[in-house]
């Protein structure tokens, strides 16, 4: 599905953080006065890319209803920095109606930097029909886009029951054998935010499992901390006794 140029779009290390880490200030003011929404709306169709650009941009802080449908068509922009400025200010913005393009983008956009915006935008948009392309983005693609798969699926915690169990396979997956710590790390984080929302049911005692797992064995102690942290979180009685039992026997 994707192109050879991801590899070297997206390090596998270095673009492992924020998707909005790097979205720079319109202008030094811009914390004191945000940009006029109106405005903003109106360059979103300006014929220059690089217009369209800021004006997508500028939706990251800006919470205007009105920009959605101009945002979803330009997930489509021929312009790869424009695509992913939607991506952003839809994530800022989530909408229902906004699910489908950008389920439909995920499928199609070669660019990973699009991709780890999108991902992060469906995440947010909350809706059940998101965890399908986000599982899937999670077994399947760059270690950025991975990442932040891993968290876009914790957001179905407040979505429905169907949602979550449908979520904690893949990153039950993802935690055990992904080659990125990172990854991981926020598999287990995700993990822990879908375990508060289950019953004591087959799913819930299987994710207590692989955090245990993850936290006795992972190699990376910043996994074995987040799994930890997820135990604790959720307050399971066996994962529990086990952080004690081993923290006593000195194993960390």
């Amino acid at each position: 599905m994707y192109h050879e140029e991801d590899l070297s779009l997206l390090d596998a290390e270095a673009e492992l953080d924020s998707p909005l880490d790097h979205i720079q200030p319109l202008t030094a003011e811009s914390e004191v006065a945000k940009p006029d929404p109106e405005l903003m709306l109106a360059l979103l169709e300006n014929p220059q890319p690089q217009q369209r650009m800021l004006a997508a941009r500028a939706f990251c802080d800006i919470e205007y209803k009105q920009a959605i449908p101009h945002l979803i068509s330009l997930l489509t922009d021929d312009c790869p920095l424009v695509r992913v400025s939607a991506a952003y200010g839809i994530g800022r913005n989530p909408s229902q109606e906004a699910v489908d393009p950008l389920i439909n983008q995920l499928n199609i956009d070669c660019n990973g930097y699009v991709r780890k915006g999108v991902v992060w935008a469906l995440g947010n948009c909350r809706d059940r029909r998101s965890v399908i392309p986000l599982a899937y983005a999670l077994r399947t693609d760059i270690s950025a886009v991975r990442l932040w798969a891993a968290s876009g699926l914790a957001q179905m915690a407040g979505v429905s029951y169907e949602a979550v169990v449908g979520a904690i396979p893949p990153l039950i997956e993802s935690l055990v054998q992904d080659a990125i710590a990172a990854v991981r790390s926020n598999s287990a984080w995700s993990i822990g935010q879908l375990c508060k929302e289950l019953p004591s049911n087959v799913v819930y005692a299987t994710a207590i499992d692989a955090l245990i797992q993850a936290f006795a064995e992972d190699k990376d102690l910043g996994v074995r901390e987040d799994a930890k942290a997820s135990l604790l979180g959720v307050g399971d009685p066996r994962g529990l006794q086990l952080i004690e039992t081993l923290e006593q026997e000195g194993w960390f």
